[in-house]
């Protein structure tokens, strides 16, 4: 079965094998090198000023930066599932909650923003996914951390960036938290989230809140290389190799562009065999189609041709598909893939098969090689 989902992604089998190695204990000088390493890549791949690593999901990282990094109130922006849950886990961390809400399809507006922002003093946090996986959207999350720095830089900026990091290059220059989980674009099983924190972030975190989710005590620790209560040591190490695993690809800035070419090549495939990619912003992350017919088609790419791709929630449950563009992709998986779409749209009588979604996308994805070269 290929897994094609937005999370969890596949492990790779060289990761899988460095973490089934012996478990070391995690108050060593062993793993506090292997810890000091992981730190030091990831330090370079959020371009942040500081890095905490927690034995959590996404979502326990989430609730460590609202937690931490909101002290009254928290303007969150709404598109999806997990846009959503950053305002239940405000109110359910005491704090005031304002949001804004979109369609899953549309991004967050940088005047809407402003204008909350302007409404109500009292906010002194902004969080909202780079990538909202829901329905996988974009944001312009670049521009509203830009302008609400420009608004009153001691506003906090939160970037869930759980389907975006090792996705594509994110621009951290006003974001003051960006957050990370193992089972995206890692390709790592589920259970590390990741923060990466601004130097303004650090201070405003001060001496922490909570207990096991306190910033604060993290960070000190992590600075020693350990961490304040038991690491998830087998996933460091998983992460550890895949980092070297993408050095040994050619780094993250090759990952980053054949992830856009990859991602680009399928939408125009899928488009080019009558499907509609569903948000106005498409994210790098996945490529989302909404369809009638969307039941069937992940039905009988399951069944039919062990390609297992997620589908929607909600008000979307039955009415979209989600196709994975994140971490190392093999190309002849993602040409089995759109095979598998175009032939299941050939046996629910859509259009007969003739191979244009492969042909698309190999032209697509390969016609940069075509250009010349610069002496």
């Amino acid at each position: 079965m290929l897994l094609f989902t937005p999370g969890p992604t596949p492990v790779r089998e060289n990761v899988r094998q460095a973490m089934a190695e012996a478990t070391i204990h995690h108050r060593t000088p062993e793993f506090e090198a292997i810890f000091r390493q992981t730190r030091e890549h990831l330090l370079a791949l959020f371009g942040s000023d500081e890095v905490v690593m927690i034995a959590a999901t996404g979502t326990g990282a989430m609730e460590a930066a609202v937690s931490n990094l909101c002290h009254h109130t928290l303007l969150s922006v709404n598109a999806g599932k997990f846009g959503e849950r950053f305002g239940k886990i405000a109110a359910a961390t005491g704090l005031v909650s304002v949001e804004l809400t979109y369609a899953w399809d549309t991004p967050a507006s940088v005047d809407d923003i402003m204008a909350a922002l302007r409404h109500n003093s009292e906010i002194d946090a902004v969080a909202v996914q780079i990538c909202e996986s829901a329905g996988g959207l974009r944001h312009p999350v670049e521009e509203i951390a830009a302008a609400v720095k420009a608004f009153n830089p001691d506003i906090t900026v939160i970037a869930d960036g759980i389907t975006a990091v090792g996705v594509e290059r994110i621009d951290v220059s006003h974001i003051d938290c960006i957050i990370a989980g193992s089972q995206k674009a890692f390709m790592l099983p589920p259970g590390l989230a990741m923060l990466g924190l601004s130097h303004a972030a650090v201070a405003k975190i001060g001496n922490g809140k909570g207990y096991y989710f306190n910033l604060a005590s993290e960070i000190t620790k992590q600075r020693q290389n350990t961490t304040a209560y038991t690491a998830a040591t087998t996933l460091v190490i998983g992460l550890l190799e895949v980092f070297k695993t993408i050095e040994a690809y050619g780094g993250i800035g090759k990952l980053y562009c054949d992830t856009a070419r990859r991602a680009k090549a399928v939408r125009f495939a899928l488009e080019a065999i009558e499907l509609h990619v569903y948000p106005q912003s498409p994210a790098k992350a996945m490529t989302t189609i909404d369809d009638e017919q969307a039941s069937e088609i992940r039905t009988l790419l399951k069944e039919t041709f062990g390609v297992n791709v997620a589908g929607g929630q909600d008000h979307l449950k039955g009415k979209i598909f989600r196709i994975n563009q994140m971490g190392l992709i093999d190309l002849n998986e993602m040409a089995w893939v759109l095979n598998s779409v175009e032939l299941a749209l050939a046996l629910l009588g859509r259009r007969p098969y003739d191979g244009t979604a492969n042909r698309v996308f190999n032209e697509e994805y390969f016609k940069s090689r075509l250009a010349p070269k610069e002496n």
